[in-house]
């Protein structure tokens, strides 16, 4: 009898200490872990996950394509992943809805250098531009050309080896080149180079960047966990905002081999891509954003019309109380 007692003993004790590690959920990034992505890491550093009754899993993920593709197979509860790449799966049938989109613009720029006087779109007139085929920013080039009025046919488009992009800007072979403010520019900085970035949402392409997203299915069958992890995830990330130091060592201790210093150079660019201009708060894009992503994505990234824009995500996750946008 006493060792019947003990062994129930212990196994309530067990019992209750798998109830107080919470609900396992497992997160993938959109790629390794950095600065674009830490907001997760320091929520958990903080127990804000699992104050919400969380047991939270981060993974690195391989793109934000691959990350959407293993949110719809459900091998992850959630991806984190850029909005553009999720409703491009949602199109073909997967069950992949953005529920928070935690960089509210995307980070792709122009970037020059300082000395090349490159300063608007129009500056590309008659100058040499690096491209690498098949990505985003250069399918969405036409988008910033058009918008600003100016003649694709007096831009000189180099398609460029994505090994030797960086350094044909450098050795000057380039004027120019379009990529990641938050990823290529930190990289031209730590070389010691003045760098000139125009991001593209301040010339008129304002694609909605990295956001949460699960399985229609899971938040059908859970809402209130997935309401939980995005107000943990939220508070995260505010957090992080006001003190990036600190979120820069949760990062490096989540994922030692990152080195700090550029998790903090890539806080400069992800804290203005945190909110739209006209955001109100943290993880909600304001409506007229979402209506030029759905317009620019149907006419340069080939998104289909045949669902309106609100097929694509939702607000009924996002906190009545999410941190406020400065």
């Amino acid at each position: 009898m006493l060792i019947t007692a003990v062994a129930a003993l212990a196994l309530s004790a067990s019992g209750a200490l798998a109830q107080g590690a919470g609900t396992p959920m497992k997160i993938t990034l959109n790629f390794l872990a950095a600065a674009p992505n830490a907001g997760f890491m320091l929520a958990k550093q903080m127990g804000l996950y699992e104050k919400a009754g969380i047991n939270l899993t981060i993974e690195e993920g391989k793109g934000s394509g691959t990350t959407a593709q293993m949110v719809a197979t459900g091998q992850t509860d959630i991806g984190f992943a850029d909005a553009p790449a999720a409703m491009q799966l949602r199109t073909k049938g997967a069950p992949v809805k953005i529920i928070a989109p935690v960089l509210q613009t995307n980070g792709f720029a122009i970037i020059a250098l300082e000395e090349s006087g490159i300063a608007s779109p129009k500056d590309l007139v008659g100058k040499k531009v690096a491209v690498q085929p098949g990505t985003a920013q250069t399918t969405l080039l036409d988008a910033i050309l058009a918008s600003n009025q100016i003649d694709k046919g007096k831009v000189d488009i180099i398609n460029i080896d994505p090994g030797a992009f960086v350094g044909a800007l450098l050795e000057k072979k380039v004027d120019a080149i379009l990529g990641g403010a938050d990823f290529h520019s930190i990289q031209i900085r730590e070389r010691g180079f003045k760098v000139r970035d125009l991001l593209y949402r301040d010339v008129g392409v304002p694609t909605v960047g990295l956001s949460i997203i699960a399985r229609d299915d899971r938040i059908k069958a859970d809402a209130d966990l997935y309401k939980k992890f995005v107000e943990a995830s939220l508070q995260g990330w505010d957090a992080a905002r006001k003190n990036p130091d600190a979120a820069a060592d949760a990062v490096v201790a989540q994922f030692p081999s990152v080195k700090k210093a550029q998790v903090l150079a890539q806080f400069e660019v992800v804290n203005k891509l945190l909110c739209a201009p006209g955001a109100t708060s943290l993880g909600k894009v304001p409506e007229a954003n979402w209506s030029k992503s759905f317009e620019l994505l149907t006419q340069y990234l080939g998104l289909p019309k045949d669902k309106p824009i609100s097929d694509y995500y939702t607000v009924e996750l996002l906190p009545a109380s999410a941190p406020a946008c400065p």
